[in-house]
């Protein structure tokens, strides 16, 4: 297959933006973890030690451990060769390192590979771990680079005047740099949510009790052995389980992922509609056309793109939080398929705060459009206005500037001297609200 016969465009026309994201989501990704888990239980039965174990030295780990590390496509593909003989992905794993260890002279211990395990013991590891590992290594890289771009321009805009819009009317007056500062603000704090919530993994055997593990040896505290196994790992041991992880932390992590994405779709829209304003202007890359048909647009559209492709994420990242932790009983299989398309809406992510960046480096600001918009909105500062003659006990402060600001009259600097001038108030005070202007009214 190559890139034009790709089904999802984030294995096709967006491969080379979620490249990073294979060596976590693949399928052969997903075999290497499993691999992984089974190794490092092997060696941590080892070192308990059981009986049958404890002769095997510590010396020997390396090479174990050597099997997971230099996993290639070739050990995937046999891995997928034994599975069309098992019908079985995991039992596949089991028979792939029962192999292995022949190779490595440990033909008398190969069957305390998986011992006493059921499946999702591997798997309920095995993708959390990915999970965790994707997210440390590709997400928050790709995320803090999108966050130092914004507190890059909020510091370079943070003196530049800007007319507010509420419900799409002129406001109060801000600042360019502290409307890109409430968007940092906002992502660093839902940071602080996804990287306090925990990577939670299911280990305790078939029904989660660690049945085959006591009946065997009942004199070893198999929870605690699950438990430091588990955090051995990096993860935290869910206990007590059914058959599988209940992924309620799974969930916590997809529902603060999905709100990062929500607080750079408000971005994007907002930048977007800054440019329709045409207080930004965009670089232009020689031959790159805006439209089939009108030469001279330059659209917008990076923040487009990456405005859809948060969606297509939230939309999963939805679907996720709200399946995976509902499971009959003991459990059934549909969360089985759903845990092989988390690395989708990851997919759709990283597309987006790459195109999110690229539109933010594009950006240009024009100060001329964003004074004539001040300009043009004398109105704004009434607010001021007003809020000084109430402070000088003013009679009815709001309702003379509402009848000001009301008329059908153009409302300028000068009407604004003029209305001050009729005030019963000192001159010093006059002078005081002459000084009020759209560009330096802006708080604090």
């Amino acid at each position: 297959m190559n890139a034009l016969q790709a089904i999802s465009p984030i294995d096709g026309r967006y491969a080379s933006k979620t490249k990073d994201l294979i060596p976590f989501f693949s399928e052969e990704a997903l075999i290497k973890y499993r691999v992984k888990i089974e190794v490092e239980y092997f060696i941590a039965l080892c070192e308990i030690p059981l009986p049958q174990l404890q002769e095997i030295s510590s010396s020997i780990f390396p090479k174990l451990r050597a099997i997971y590390q230099n996993f290639t496509s070739i050990d995937a593909q046999a891995v997928k060769e034994i599975e069309k003989t098992t019908n079985h992905d995991v039992k596949a794993v089991e028979y792939f390192l029962k192999d292995k260890f022949e190779g490595l002279g440990l033909d008398t211990t190969k069957e305390f590979i998986h011992f006493g395990l059921t499946s999702q013991d591997i798997n309920n590891t095995a993708v959390p771990l990915s999970l965790k590992d994707a997210l440390d290594q590709v997400y928050l890289p790709e995320i803090e680079n999108l966050l130092e771009k914004l507190k890059s321009l909020a510091n370079n805009w943070k003196d530049i005047p800007l007319l507010a819009k509420t419900h799409g009317q002129p406001a109060s007056p801000t600042r360019l740099g502290k409307e890109i500062a409430v968007f940092v603000t906002r992502i660093e704090e839902q940071l602080e949510n996804l990287k306090n919530t925990p990577t939670a993994a299911k280990f305790g055997g078939a029904t989660g009790n660690f049945n085959a593990h006591h009946v065997a040896y009942p004199q070893i505290d198999w929870k605690d052995f699950g438990t430091q196994f588990v955090e051995g790992l990096g993860m935290k041991h869910s206990y007590p389980t059914t058959q599988i992880e209940h992924y309620d932390y799974m969930a916590a992590t997809f529902d603060a992922l999905k709100r990062i994405n929500t607080i750079l779709i408000d971005l994007d829209r907002d930048i977007w509609t800054y440019i329709s304003m045409d207080y930004f202007k965009q670089k232009i890359k020689k031959g790159e056309v805006g439209s089939s048909a009108m030469p001279h647009k330059v659209n917008p559209i990076d923040f487009e793109n990456s405005e859809g492709n948060l969606g297509v994420a939230n939309a999963l990242f939805e679907h996720l939080a709200a399946k995976l932790p509902i499971s009959r009983l003991q459990r059934d299989l549909t969360d089985s398929t759903v845990l092989r398309t988390i690395g989708m809406p990851l997919g759709h992510t990283l597309i987006a705060f790459k195109s999110t960046l690229k539109g933010l480096n594009k950006l240009l600001l024009n100060e001329n459009k964003l004074n004539e918009d001040l300009e043009n909105n004398w109105a704004v500062v009434a607010e001021a206005i007003q809020t000084i003659l109430r402070r000088e006990n003013y009679k009815n402060p709001y309702e003379a500037l509402k009848g000001l600001t009301r008329t059908n009259e153009k409302i300028n600097a000068k009407s604004i001297a003029d209305f001050i001038e009729t005030l019963d108030v000192s001159e010093e005070v006059k002078t005081e609200l002459k000084a009020i202007t759209p560009q330096n009214y802006t708080g604090i």
